[in-house]
Order: structure tokens, then C-alpha cells, then sequence
């Protein structure tokens, strides 16, 4: 098995990108069983994961269609599902939440995953297209991460002690996920 073949599925690039989805599925994981910090170092490693599989791609000339497509996956899971899961059941260990609040809550994350989706497919659209500029039209799905864990930490260190906050500024990423806003390709 050549880990420098392009036309391997197994290629060192996309170990990389299996690796970030080992450590989304594995952050839901923890996540669930209330090990807030372990799935946070687990969403760090995958984001690392992240950053090197495109490098790897770039300067071993492995980027390819599968590539992009899988990438886009992990991602989904990444950087959208597993940091909204942190997010829902960090607000219901840290806070007292009706049943009401509990459902605005799950539709604002529902919401959220189907923007971050959206905003992947409409990305690999662009990039099909060779339309992808020098910036990013909307906020990239792990900049929207890095929103959610930072209102993570806010209502970690109880700075937001009310789900309604939460479901409005997660509504405004989940927006910003889509919006024209610019930013800058790094």
C-alpha cells in the first residue's frame, strides 16, 4: 500500500482526515458520558488533523475529488455535530433549563447542524466549480466551532446562565454560516 498514491483511498492525506473523524466520533463519545474536557482535547486533535491532511494533499499532490468529498465529512462531524452536541449537553449539566427551553435548544442545534451541511455542499459546489476566492463567503464550519466553544466556555465558567442567550447567539452563527459576510482565506 503506497501512503504517497493519489489514487489510494488510504493515501497519508486521507488517513489524516479518517484520523479528524476518529476523534469527532470519539469527542460525541465522551461528550455524552459528561467528559467535557477529554471530548474537547479530542475536537483540538481533530482540528490538527484538520489543518495537516490539506497540507499533506497540497505538497504530496493527493488532493482529488474523494479527498475534497471527504474532508467535507469529517468536517460535518467535526466541526459542525460534535461542538453543537459540547454545546446542548454543556447547557444541561450547567444550567437549569425547562423542558420548553430543552426543545428551543434542540431545534436551535437542528438548525445549526442543517446550516453547517448546507454551508459544506454549497463550499464543495464552488470548489467543483474552481469558484473558491481569496475569501471565504460566510463563516467557515471551524470558525463556527470555535464560536460554539467559546460560548461553551462561557456558560462553562456560568458568565451565560440562561438556554435563551444560548439559542441566540447560536442562531446568529448558524446564520453566519451562510451569510455574505467575507473572511479571509487563510
Amino acid at each position: 500500500m503506497n501512503l504517497f498514491d493519489k489514487d489510494n483511498r488510504f493515501n497519508i492525506a486521507n488517513l489524516v482526515t479518517y484520523l479528524n473523524i476518529t476523534m469527532g466520533v470519539m469527542a460525541i463519545y465522551f461528550i455524552v458520558k459528561g467528559d467535557f474536557f477529554t471530548a474537547i482535547i479530542m475536537a483540538w486533535i481533530g482540528g490538527a488533523c484538520d489543518i495537516a491532511d490539506g497540507k499533506l494533499a497540497r505538497k504530496y499532490n493527493l488532493s482529488t475529488e474523494f479527498g475534497i468529498q471527504l474532508d467535507s465529512f469529517a468536517d460535518f462531524l467535526s466541526f459542525v455535530v460534535m461542538p453543537a452536541f459540547l454545546l446542548f449537553y454543556a447547557v444541561k449539566v450547567n444550567m437549569t433549563v425547562t423542558t420548553f427551553q430543552e426543545v428551543l435548544l434542540g431545534l436551535v442545534f437542528i438548525w445549526y447542524i442543517i446550516n453547517g451541511l448546507r454551508r459544506l455542499v454549497e463550499f464543495n459546489l464552488k470548489v467543483d466549480a474552481g469558484e473558491v476566492a481569496k475569501f471565504f463567503e460566510g463563516v467557515p464550519t471551524p470558525l463556527g466551532a470555535i464560536l460554539l466553544w467559546v460560548i461553551y466556555l462561557f456558560v462553562a465558567y456560568g458568565l451565560i446562565t440562561s438556554g435563551y442567550v444560548v439559542a441566540v447567539l447560536v442562531t446568529a452563527i448558524a446564520w453566519s454560516l451562510n451569510s455574505k459576510l467575507k473572511i479571509p482565506h487563510p
